[in-house]
């Protein structure tokens, strides 16, 4: 054995040994119990950062420690190659999108070998490549049968400096979430998705993820927004038309003072069209940007239409106004606003001296003035008329039912969530596979010309998508008739890619979009990957595994089983970002230190779901943990021959030592299988170092209590450290390599004690410990106590009152 840790030629042997042995590639066994374990994949962004060595880290731990369980283990790796950074990247530097991305995976690909993730590599894919989008086109074009897809003019988010749409969770604070530009509002035809006739469902079925964290699950359901309501209809004076609104308090209605709709809704429009001063405020609305974060901050702004509404109930009379904290996009354009018991309206209302109309009073005579600000509580009713006296939940049945009964509203429960809009004006995605024909309208591709590939011979300048421009992409016969029409030149938000690629790990090799092997590895029984996808990446992976489902491609109704959200890695107190310049790169700590000692610091510095503060020292004391484990075991087997562990001649050092050998396995199985928590899991092995290195017993029996606990740290420690664990495993005699080997078992004999350590007190303070055979009666430990030179010392010489005797834990001597 060598003297010395060397972790560079050490890690390379390992390597060498997976890759050859092909002991990470897995194939269906039914005989086995599966284990899935996914970390979300990587864009291929040139070199991997900190965050993601943690994410995967944290998978690769999980992943061997279920394979030494005995379980079929896979776990994949591939790239989410589409997105804008390679468009810019290739206007930068004067390369296609396509050679920059793969040459980033070479890279990166190198670098996750170098780190010893135990990947299945055959199952490698990149959703970049025709072969996988194939698939995805050809599901697509399946949806739009079903009448699952629709194609719609519609107002949208749009990025000014990526030129392409956002979706309503890709706007972060106003901003695009990839470049941080403002959004503006532009009116643009596009693909949807109809996520929204599966809110109910995707709502429901978040109560069957008990393995998900509940922040993510809440999150999820606030966005899908599930409401229980009323839908009505306010006549307009001098038209056929109504106002439809939806409202969640129809216990309200009667303090309705004003109606407000949204810049496009028609009303608007025609009012727009005798008014100049309305038609530059409908101007202004279309500039302004619509997320959520900042309508909420926004100033409310509105302007009369100069159209009066009916009351649905009393007739009167009521002013519609044009509202910017309306949107078209949102609902039905158009609410009903009761200023009395509602901030936003009763802002707006006292901006623009609209009458308020208190309609809602407390039940039990609290504050309820609507003076200063809206009184917002559910309550009783007064100034309603017919419904005076009652409380908002009756009120909001008896409404409802008037409404019903007058055919001028029904109840009807309503989703905040909105269908999910794929189609994006960039060059690097995966084209839209629809053809438009003047004579045969839209036509899909005919599956045999799939998949519609991007054409490489493209001109990137930033002044348009390359597809438009391109001389020859567009030009394409009708399929139905033949006749000259018009490829669709828009590509699918990158987000399509991601929302399947963990079904496709599962059938890669597939001449079909999924196949039966799909249902053996599904679901994901542990994903892994930042909170910040709790909305985009996981709702949309949850709503395509529904459609897989109801397209017959898969059994499972949800994607991932469990789903663990590992915390941001900071330096100096802040996230890490190159802009900060207070990155860490990977590559030059593995240079200097290893892989297993940058995988056994990001695994001790914190539980995975927590921020982990980067520390060089932290690193450093990783690194001689590891010089520390090869010595011990180098002295132990520099040695020479051991002989078998006679477990019938233990000395009391000797069972003192094998009982902390397997608390820890017993502590780390817990920390490892159920708790999560590596770092304590760490902490307990390094308990179990420092002891063996005070153990200096080299009889027989002691090198044989040595061994046994060198082998019980070496099996703990090996996901986490694997490399070094594969050559100490070999040193200390074991021809299978360590990766092969089964997760330590207790020794339950070896928990139990021959002699246990007692508290002494006196009249109740702790002043002596007394250590006593676990078989010793009552009168032998009373008799021990008194004798303890210690305790004596308490006594001196008053009486002995009682000795009260705790089995197990303590004797209290009363004087």
């Amino acid at each position: 054995m060598q003297e010395n840790y060397q972790p560079l030629t050490i890690e390379q042997d390992a390597q060498n040994a997976w890759e050859t042995s092909g002991v990470f590639n897995v194939s269906e066994s039914p005989s086995q119990d599966k284990y899935y374990c996914l970390a979300m994949f990587p864009y291929p962004s040139g070199k991997l950062h900190m965050g993601h060595v943690r994410n995967y880290t944290i998978g690769d731990v999980i992943s061997r420690y279920q394979r030494m369980l005995g379980k079929n283990v896979m776990q994949p790796m591939g790239w989410d190659a589409f997105g804008l950074p390679a468009e810019n990247a290739a206007m930068k530097h004067g390369v296609h999108p396509a050679d920059w991305t793969y040459e980033n995976i070479d890279y990166m690909r190198n670098q996750l070998k170098q780190l010893g993730f135990a990947y299945d590599w055959d199952r490698e894919l990149a959703t970049c490549d025709p072969s996988y989008y194939k698939w995805e086109q050809w599901f697509f074009l399946k949806l739009l049968e079903k009448g699952l897809v629709y194609k719609k003019t519609a107002p949208v988010n749009w990025c000014p400096n990526d030129m392409t749409v956002l979706a309503n969770e890709q706007v972060i604070d106003g901003c695009c979430w990839r470049c941080d530009t403002q959004v503006e509002r532009k009116e643009i035809a596009q693909w949807f998705l109809k996520i929204t006739d599966y809110a109910d469902e995707l709502l429901t079925s978040l109560e069957t993820l008990d393995g998900w964290p509940e922040q993510v699950k809440t999150m999820q359901a606030n966005w899908i927004g599930r409401s229980e309501g009323v839908e009505l209809d306010f006549a307009v004076s001098g038209s056929e038309q109504p106002v439809r609104v939806y409202t969640t308090r129809p216990d309200t209605l009667m303090g309705v003072t004003y109606v407000a709709v949204a810049a496009e809704h028609p009303l608007a429009l025609k009012a727009a069209e005798t008014n100049s001063e309305i038609a530059a405020f409908i101007a202004e609305c279309k500039l302004m940007e619509t997320s959520e974060a900042a309508m909420e901050t926004m100033e409310k702004r509105g302007v009369d239409s100069g159209i009066k509404a009916i009351h649905p109930l009393t007739g009167e009379e009521v002013p519609v106004w044009i509202a910017n904290f309306v949107l078209m996009s949102y609902g039905t354009g158009a609410v009903m606003s009761v200023p009395a018991h509602d901030q936003r309206d009763f802002e707006f209302a006292q901006k623009y001296g609209i009458a308020i109309k208190q309609v809602i009073f407390a039940k039990d005579e609290g504050d309820d003035d609507c003076s200063t600000q809206a009184f917002t509580v559910k309550g009783i009713l007064n100034n309603s008329g017919a419904f005076d006296g009652l409380s908002s939940q009756q009120a909001f049945v008896k409404i409802a039912e008037t409404l019903e009964q007058q055919g001028k509203g029904q109840r009807k429960t309503n989703f905040r969530l909105r269908d999910w809009g794929v189609s994006r004006q960039r060059y690097w995605g995966a084209p839209i596979p629809v053809i438009y024909c003047d004579d045969c309208g839209t036509v899909p591709v005919p599956e045999v010309d799939l998949p519609v590939e991007l054409p490489r011979d493209v001109v990137l300048d930033g002044s348009q998508s390359p597809l438009v421009a391109h001389p020859t992409f567009s030009h394409v016969d009708c399929p139905k008739c033949g006749k000259a029409s018009r490829r669709e030149t828009d590509t699918f938000d990158t987000f399509m890619e991601s929302s399947w690629y963990f079904a496709r790990y599962a059938s890669s090799k597939a001449d079909s979009m999924l196949d039966a092997s799909a249902n053996y590895w599904l679901p994901v029984d542990q994903y892994i990957g930042g909170i910040e996808h709790a909305i985009l990446h996981l709702l949309y992976a949850r709503f395509y595994t529904k459609l897989l489902r109801d397209e017959g491609l898969v059994v499972c109704d949800e994607p991932f089983k469990k789903l663990l959200t590992q915390g941001m890695v900071l330096k100096d107190g802040t996230k890490m970002s190159k802009s900060k310049g207070n990155t860490v790169d990977p590559q030059a700590l593995i240079d200097q230190y290893g892989a297993d000692t940058v995988r056994l610091f990001i695994m001790f510095a914190a539980p995975p779901e927590q921020s982990l503060e980067w520390s060089d020292s932290g690193v450093e004391g990783g690194f001689r943990f590891l010089k520390r484990l090869w010595k011990l075991v180098y002295q132990h087997v520099e040695a020479g021959e051991l002989k078998a562990l006679d477990k019938q001649a233990l000395t009391e050092d000797q069972q003192a030592l094998r009982r902390q050998v397997h608390l820890t396995i017993q502590k780390v199985t817990d920390d490892f299988g159920r708790r999560l928590t590596f770092n304590t899991a760490i902490a307990a092995n390094m308990e179990l170092v420092n002891n063996l290195s005070k153990f200096t017993d080299d009889s027989d029996n002691g090198r044989a209590v040595r061994q046994e606990a060198l082998e019980a740290i070496v099996l703990l420690l090996s996901p986490i450290v694997p490399h070094i664990a594969h050559q100490l495993w070999q040193d200390l005699g074991h021809q299978q390599p360590v990766v092969s080997e089964s997760w330590p078992k207790v020794d339950d004999a070896a928990l139990a004690q021959n002699v246990i350590e007692l508290v002494i007190q006196v009249n109740g303070k702790l002043r002596s410990k007394l250590s006593v055979s676990v078989n010793a009666g009552k009168d032998e430990i009373e008799k021990l106590a008194l004798n303890d030179e210690q305790t004596q010392r308490f006594i001196e010489d008053k009486p002995v009152k009682k000795v009260i005797v705790v089995p197990g834990k303590l004797v209290n001597i009363v004087v």
